[in-house]
């Protein structure tokens, strides 16, 4: 059963349930004969058997009497015979009844009683069941005769006769309406399933351009939708392991090409240009920190996506680590003269790694003294939750398409990569997983001129 699809599982469920329903219409309808049909015949014999034998009264068995008795069986739908001595029964009635006598000497003893004995059983010569009873008469001295009422039962497709066809009729549509119904139902639950299937492979297959595109609501509907958001994203995710392979390419050949060329140079120059020659192991020192800092936050992230890194949390005087970074910016912001505004709550204290949150304060400023023209300001101040820290540059904005992705891993909103502003294009991506780390909140946006992000971190990180 393992082995089998899930629409030939359905299939066996369908046949299945129309097996259940052809036998409970079999037993239905044999109960309706059996129990029913069957229950009415005994009754009404009874009745009519006790009815016929109350025509005499403590007498003689007249021969009016006898002619009523066979005038009613004229009428009657019964078969009734009369016979003064049980002996006679067997000469008017000479069958057996499943193959046995139709009276026997414990019927002998009941009907001495005067009580009735019921027959039923099946006779070989009619070719069909009969039911019966044999009722006798009593005298003033004892029993004066018997009265055997019989009636041949009918088949039971005799019975059903007239009701028979249309039980066929209907029982044909409806099984006609359902396997129509089913078929819409197989149809629109197993094509998506199968569509389904074959994207999943193309999938596999690293082909993540296929969509199903439904317009269901239903659970068929929900996995489509599902299985179109997860191609999408692993579209978007490749693409994006494509532009960061393509840029470590670059942030790579880059400096290398710089390293080589200038070691090259060095080794010819040696002894002609000594000058020359310090200036060139100088830029070749600039671009191996360069190489060190891409190898370190490319290790950095991947030890913080993944969880690796354990925080040491301790309280902090928050506003003192911020104003420790600022001081190491601010050469660069008087060489680029850029007007600093601050807004800082000296008195907040909350709990967190002072480590990763001065990276989350240095990379973050690092980011707007890089891309700002004019002017930066800083906040922060107390919150609902605990403290807001926001930092706004002017200059150049992040489009509207790219604001959505800004520290998603690799993700570079600098297509050109150019080497004026320096950076790996990780730097924001790490200050979102340490945000992540302390239960705090990242976001950035654009208001007019301005790029602004803001970080949100609890005063008490929860205990785990």
């Amino acid at each position: 059963m393992n082995n089998l699809n899930l629409s030939k599982k359905m299939l066996i469920v369908f046949l299945g349930s129309i097996i259940c329903t052809i036998l409970f219409s079999f037993f239905f309808i044999h109960y309706l004969y059996t129990d029913l049909y069957k229950e009415q015949i005994k009754e009404s014999i009874i009745y009519q058997g006790n009815r016929t034998a109350s025509h005499y009264h403590y007498g003689e068995l007249s021969d009016s009497i006898i002619e009523k008795i066979q005038w009613y069986n004229i009428v009657s739908e019964y078969e009734i015979i009369v016979v003064d001595r049980l002996d006679d029964l067997t000469s008017h009635f000479p069958y057996q009844i499943n193959y046995q006598s139709l009276v026997n000497e414990n019927d002998e003893k009941i009907l001495e009683t005067g009580k009735p004995v019921m027959k039923e059983g099946y006779v070989d010569e009619l070719k069909r069941e009969i039911f019966g009873g044999i009722f006798p008469i009593k005298g003033e001295n004892g029993l004066i005769g018997f009265i055997y009422i019989y009636v041949p039962l009918a088949a039971i497709q005799d019975v059903f006769h007239d009701s028979l066809p249309i039980m066929l009729l209907v029982g044909s549509i409806f099984f006609l309406v359902l396997f129509l119904i089913l078929q819409r139902v197989w149809r629109s639950l197993f094509e998506p399933l199968q569509t389904l299937q074959i994207y999943s492979e193309e999938v596999s297959k690293g082909d993540y351009s296929n969509r199903l595109n439904t317009f269901r609501t239903d659970e068929i509907g929900k996995l489509s939708t599902a299985f179109d958001s997860m191609s999408r994203s692993l579209e978007e995710q490749d693409q994006r392991k494509k532009d960061f392979t393509s840029n470590i390419v670059h942030e790579l050949r880059t400096p290398l090409t710089y390293i080589s060329g200038y070691a090259q140079l060095s080794r010819d120059k040696i002894d002609s240009s000594p000058d020359n020659v310090k200036q060139y192991l100088s830029t070749i020192e600039k671009e191996t920190e360069r190489l060190k800092k891409l190898i370190h936050d490319l290790v950095e992230l991947n030890h913080l996506e993944q969880d690796v890194y354990s925080l040491v949390n301790e309280p902090i005087a928050i506003a003192q680590l911020l104003l420790d970074t600022l001081e190491l910016f601010m050469i660069r912001l008087q060489e680029k003269d850029i007007q600093l505004r601050t807004s800082i709550d000296e008195e907040l204290i909350l709990e967190g790694d002072p480590k990763r949150l001065q990276q989350v304060f240095y990379n973050t400023i690092d980011n707007a003294v890089k891309y700002a023209e004019q002017s930066i300001a800083i906040h922060l101040t107390a919150s609902k939750h605990g403290v807001q820290y926001r930092i706004a540059n002017d200059g150049v904005t992040i489009g509207d398409e790219d604001i959505d992705h800004i520290g998603e891993r690799f993700f570079r909103t600098d297509k050109a990569r150019t080497r004026t502003t320096g950076g790996t294009g990780l730097g924001l991506s790490i200050v979102k997983e340490i945000v992540r780390l302390h239960e705090g909140t990242f976001t950035i946006s654009n208001e007019t001129t301005e790029t602004i992000v803001v970080i949100e971190l609890p005063k008490q990180m929860r205990k785990e």
